[in-house]
């Protein structure tokens, strides 16, 4: 073989492996890279057509996250209502440990997460921080999506990696004004147990009266 020749050969053995690393990159999956761009873009008009040809509706993209993940950090609910009712996986994590479910606790994404819970979502996935959507909820001050959530089946005394639970979060990562009381509130009378403290041994309580807050303090008292 001349020298041309090889040389046009290894050139199309090197293009070849390069669309092979692209393929692994974006996995096959139809248009699921079109699909995410859409909902990107709140084109819910392609959304619906992409579903309609049977697309992936699970691609990952290279951050790991899908379009019902990307529908969430968005809030665009009647893109996620689609995705959800075309099987859309409310389990699914990217690769920081998001999922739907902790996204939307996380997000204050109301609207979405009641569409989330009726896909029955795994409660025993957690985010990064080891974390329930309740927890970042509390921390928050999200009130509704607190409320919501202490209906369904969250572990409300769950300790994440830092040693606090979804009270001690709504009390230490908080300004403890009215948002935060009323979640303390909410907390104490679904039961959550107030005496829980964290890796150092300090009670919600103590961290109450360190911090001054004296409302939520008198909460956690029964008063």
């Amino acid at each position: 073989m001349s020298l041309p020749c090889r040389v046009r050969v290894l050139g199309l053995m090197f293009l070849a492996g390069l669309l092979g690393l692209a393929e692994q990159a974006w996995p096959a999956g139809g248009h699921g890279r079109q699909l995410i761009q859409a909902v990107t873009e709140n084109d819910l008009s392609t959304v619906r057509e992409l579903l309609r040809q049977g697309v992936e509706v699970d691609f990952h993209d290279l951050r790991g996250r899908t379009a019902l993940l990307h529908a969430v950090d968005g809030n665009r609910v009647e893109i996620a209502r689609l995705l959800i009712d075309a099987g859309a996986d409310v389990n699914a994590q990217d690769k920081i440990e998001d999922s739907p479910l902790l996204l939307a606790g996380a997000s204050g994404r109301l609207e979405i997460l009641k569409l989330i819970l009726k896909a029955n979502p795994d409660f025993n996935i957690f985010n990064r921080y080891g974390g329930t959507p309740l927890i970042p909820a509390c921390e928050r001050g999200y009130v509704e999506v607190v409320k919501l959530l202490l209906t369904t089946g969250v572990d409300i005394d769950h300790v994440n990696h830092l040693g606090w639970t979804a009270l001690m979060e709504a009390i230490v990562l908080s300004d403890g004004g009215p948002r935060h009381q009323a979640i303390v509130r909410m907390l104490v009378d679904a039961g959550a147990d107030v005496s829980i403290p964290d890796h150092d041994g300090v009670t919600p309580l103590e961290h109450a009266r360190e911090k001054g807050f004296d409302r939520i303090a008198a909460l956690l008292q029964g008063n």
